[in-house]
């Protein structure tokens, strides 16, 4: 990439789907010895789905809530991601991503300055935006909500929350593996 863009920042992010809904996401609480804590659990099968973008190298983080996964909701995502971006010739950003159908289609339209890099099959240990939902689910963990709305509105303050803690984030998804972002020639 930095060959064949030798004048461009190139950044190196992820990029995963989490499907959250009326089930309730139930977590371990601690409990005085000889109690049992009591959580109130629904049973809903309505969902939404967070789409999570994160730079590894510096913790930085980008979200959508939709309502499911699909090519067309793909499509929008990435759009939107890479206008948040200001992605063209001067700034590309490598995308790392499974392999969910969706990814990977023929209906895909990748955005001028977005370079999409599927991960191998059946590794979600080497995606790095896989780290965000144990994060992301402490909004939900525990908690009944009535509506999806509900469920949105939690999760977007959640991610709000996420997005001004860079560090603890990168600490998270930064892999050893992962090459350092090249820097931009000036020269020719």
């Amino acid at each position: 990439m930095a060959a064949a863009h030798p004048r461009a920042e190139i950044q190196i992010w992820a990029q995963d789907e989490m499907r959250s809904g009326l089930k309730t996401v139930l977590r371990r609480v601690w409990a005085r010895r000889g109690t049992t804590p009591e959580v109130n659990a629904e049973y809903g099968y309505e969902w939404t789905y967070l789409y999570g973008f994160v730079r590894p190298a510096t913790g930085e983080t980008w979200w959508f809530i939709l309502p499911s996964v699909n090519t067309a909701l793909f499509n929008l995502a990435l759009a939107e991601f890479a206008a948040a971006q200001g992605l063209g010739p001067e700034r590309r950003i490598v995308l790392l991503l499974d392999g969910a159908g969706w990814h990977r289609g023929g209906g895909v339209v990748v955005p001028e300055g977005l370079h999409l890099v599927p991960l191998p099959a059946y590794s979600p240990q080497l995606q790095p935006a896989e780290r965000l939902w144990p994060l992301a689910n402490e909004a939900v963990a525990n908690r009944a909500f009535d509506t999806i709305g509900e469920i949105e509105d939690a999760l977007a303050a959640r991610c709000r929350t996420l997005s001004e803690q860079p560090e603890p984030i990168r600490e998270l998804t930064c892999f050893y593996w992962l090459p350092a972002e090249p820097v931009p020639s000036r020269s020719g």
